[in-house]
């Protein structure tokens, strides 16, 4: 079956802000659009928890970082009032802010916000800020309000019921943390912190899995992305639904789907896993994995079973950096797994660029002995 190069989308990212997204043509506008590219390190479906809120008296700010869009029923009301599907603070009426704090699901450039204030039209707050820091280890919510800040935007102004992006320029730095301040109080629905995971060196040892987007693993193109995103076939744990997976329309020509992942590092892959569970009756009927830089196949057309963990076997001839998967002729997958080692000659670079981004104290508490091992 001849390989289909029908153009695709940059779909690193998990669009589940919603359709309320304001949009903005301006170069600023279209970089904040871009942002979403990265995956959405704050979700609850990657391992972003909330450490800290300032105040949750009409809402919890866990709200914040669930992976769908916010719900709303116009007639649910508590002991509190109206009950919305997000974080709200109580009105103030004295000087001063409120906040959240996120750790995300790893360390990384954060590229980009998005702060959605859906359901929310006459008590959303009319800006906010984003701030990060960076912390070694499980600190506690008190070693993280002590922790010493850089901002990541000046004061970005908010609309009600809407999606605001807003980019994040420039080299870094690298973010373990977060802190969202509103002004001065108010309700946000969900809170979306996309970035780029730099590859932990202390990880990456033995066998691992290259594509996961906890090591840094992204999906960087794809064919169709009709029902659901790709970057979702790299999150960790097993797929619950079909929507935590990727499924592509049903073709009704001659072609077929495709997605390209780049890997945390360029690895010398051992096996592949192409998981197909929640997928029983649009399950892709073939696969073929291919180095995308080389064409060099790494896993010749293989037929697939729906609702099947398959694990296979690669035969890869030296080091990989971006893999393609083709699957024939459509359909969705949940889980993609790319288990290798870094390649001895890709180990220096990625061990520097890491303790580059590292503040300097944390840089000489590196044990290079921990690395790739």
């Amino acid at each position: 079956m001849a390989k289909d190069n029908t153009a695709g989308d940059n779909t690193a990212g998990d669009n589940t802000a919603g359709d309320n997204t304001a949009r903005d043509n301006t170069a600023s506008g279209r970089a904040a659009e871009d942002c979403r590219a990265w995956p959405d390190l704050a979700s609850r479906k990657l391992g972003g928890s909330v450490i800290h809120a300032s105040d949750e008296f009409y809402g919890p700010a866990y709200s914040l970082i669930e992976p769908g869009p916010a719900a709303h029923d116009p007639a649910l009301f508590g002991p509190r009032g109206k009950v919305y599907d997000g974080w709200e603070t109580r009105r103030r009426r004295q000087p001063g802010t409120d906040f959240v704090i996120v750790r995300l699901a790893a360390p990384a450039i954060v590229r980009g916000v998005v702060i959605d204030t859906a359901h929310f039209r006459g008590n959303y707050p009319p800006s906010a800020s984003v701030a990060g820091t960076v912390l070694a280890g499980y600190p506690d919510a008190g070693e993280v309000l002590a922790a010493r800040w850089e901002s990541l935007s000046g004061q970005i102004s908010l609309g009600g019921d809407a999606a605001t992006a807003h980019a994040v320029t420039g080299p870094g730095p690298l973010v373990s943390h977060v802190r969202l301040t509103i002004d001065p109080d108010g309700g946000v629905a969900r809170f979306r912190v996309h970035g780029e995971v730099i590859p932990d060196p202390r990880l990456l040892g033995g066998r691992v899995d290259l594509a996961s987007t906890l090591a840094g693993g992204q999906v960087v193109s794809c064919s169709n992305m009709f029902y659901s995103a790709p970057a979702n076939v790299l999150a960790p744990g097993l797929a619950t639904v079909m929507s935590d997976g990727w499924e592509t329309a049903r073709r009704r020509d001659d072609g077929h789907d495709w997605l390209v992942v780049g890997l945390a590092a360029p690895g010398l892959l051992h096996d592949v896993v192409i998981d197909t569970s929640r997928f029983a009756g649009n399950a892709p009927g073939w696969a073929t994995l291919t180095d995308d830089e080389t064409g060099a196949e790494l896993l010749g057309l293989t037929r697939l079973q729906p609702d099947t963990e398959h694990r296979f076997r690669l035969r890869a001839p030296g080091p990989v950096r971006r893999v393609r998967l083709d699957i024939f002729p459509d359909g969705g997958i949940s889980r993609l797994r790319l288990n290798g080692e870094v390649a001895a000659d890709a180990r220096a670079a990625v061990a520097e660029r890491w303790l580059r981004l590292l503040p300097a104290d944390l840089a000489a508490q590196a044990d290079p002995a921990e690395f790739f091992s």
